[in-house]
């Protein structure tokens, strides 16, 4: 790379219309950010879209200059932090010792730590905890992090709209809670700074909330995979040498998803039941609830999606029946059986009104289990009041 195309900033900011805005907004309030990596850049492009002024800290501001939007003002480290009674910190863990010149010019001022680790911490600090180690004098809020550099520049329109925050200082974590509000994003209050450490971690697990039900799905589906298979495929090649292994991945997975999706189902409403029983016994609503039934009550959502995700699949697989070579066989089979017979006709009532009504129940049972599933989507389930989400179930 030239290095022309060096100098050329990776976020390019929209073009103002009518002048800067800090000649509008001379009053607006100023947010400082230390750093110049691509979540800064983002940030500060957001923050100034949301009515903010900025000023920027780096180490060389001449050279990171072109890289921010023109509303923002790139000067130094030191002057950054001075001006500014809220400052972003946009670095990387291992390079908040090179900010010790600062913290007498931090004293008392309002610290967001973004930062993120690279693997999930069980027992060492958290890294909002090392920068309050590091600035005592400093109020710490962690904050961000897991809003991406992309959400910054698109708005919240794209991604999460959530904004975890944690910190010791009320004051503090209110003033960010509020900025992230005018930045058009939901603050999240995970309380003291200890929580920081979950904050983290965040970002870096897979699924959390989905373990356990998918766990859970996966073991339904070898259960009645494997008894389907010991029943429809194996026991008749064993007693009559009769081989249809071909049913394997289609007409056994056929039979197996609504088995596993109606047990699913079954534990969607289980543990509300179970719930219920225990307030009934006890006498009270106002005790906990055991562990395991508490972590089952939290996983109803996940499992009755996955639930609707069996019960389509299901519904593809049987659409896709007829067009397998195997049934083209066996009709041409039952058909030459017919013609050597002399067969002009062949009608069974019974067996034709229970295909239809077998089609009929099945399709409407796959309508009102969509439902329950859109009604679960937060999207929709926060514009359903309690009685209307209630009506749905």
């Amino acid at each position: 790379m030239s290095q022309g195309d060096m100098k050329q900033p990776l976020l390019t900011s929209p073009p103002a219309t009518q002048g800067s805005l800090t000649d509008h907004l001379t009053d607006a309030p100023l947010v400082g950010i230390l750093g110049t990596g691509d979540f800064s850049r983002s940030l500060a492009q957001r923050l100034v879209a949301s009515g903010y002024r900025v000023v920027v800290g780096s180490r060389t501001p001449k050279r990171s200059a072109g890289l921010f939007p023109e509303e923002a003002d790139v000067t130094t480290q030191q002057e950054a932090a001075s001006r500014a009674e809220l400052v972003f910190v946009g670095l990387f863990v291992e390079h908040y010792l090179t900010l010790r010149g600062l913290k007498e010019v931090l004293a008392g001022k309002v610290l967001v730590d973004v930062s993120n680790g690279t693997q999930i911490n069980h027992n060492e600090p958290s890294n909002a905890e090392q920068l309050a180690a590091l600035f005592p004098d400093s109020v710490v809020v962690k904050g961000f992090n897991v809003i991406s550099a992309w959400t910054l520049q698109t708005g919240p329109r794209d991604g999460s709209r959530q904004v975890l925050l944690c910190s010791d200082s009320v004051s503090a974590k209110n003033s960010v809670a509020q900025l992230s509000r005018n930045m058009g994003f939901i603050p999240v209050d995970l309380g003291r700074l200890s929580s920081a450490r979950n904050i983290e971690n965040a970002p870096l697990r897979l699924f959390p909330t989905w373990t356990r039900p998918i766990l859970c799905t996966l073991s339904l589906f070898l259960f009645f995979f494997l008894f389907n298979f010991l029943h429809d495929v194996l026991h008749p090649y064993i007693t009559s040498g009769r081989n249809v292994f071909y049913k394997l991945p289609v007409e056994t997975v056929n039979v197996t998803l609504p088995a596993v999706a109606m047990v699913m189902l079954a534990l969607v409403y289980l543990p509300g039941l179970l719930a219920a029983f225990l307030q009934l016994q006890r006498d009270t609503k106002y005790r906990r609830f055991p562990d395991w039934l508490d972590r089952w009550l939290l996983a109803r959502k996940q499992m009755g999606l996955l639930a609707f995700l069996c019960a389509a699949l299901h519904a593809i697989y049987s659409l896709c029946l007829p067009m397998r070579r195997s049934a083209r066989y066996m009709m041409l089979n039952a058909a030459s059986k017919m013609v050597k017979e002399g067969q002009a006709e062949v009608w069974d009532e019974e067996a034709v009104w229970r295909m239809e009504l077998y089609l009929s129940v099945g399709i409407m049972a796959l309508g009102l289990l969509s439902l329950l599933a859109v009604a679960s989507l937060p999207s929709v389930s926060n514009s359903l009041n309690w009685r209307e989400f209630t009506f749905i179930q």
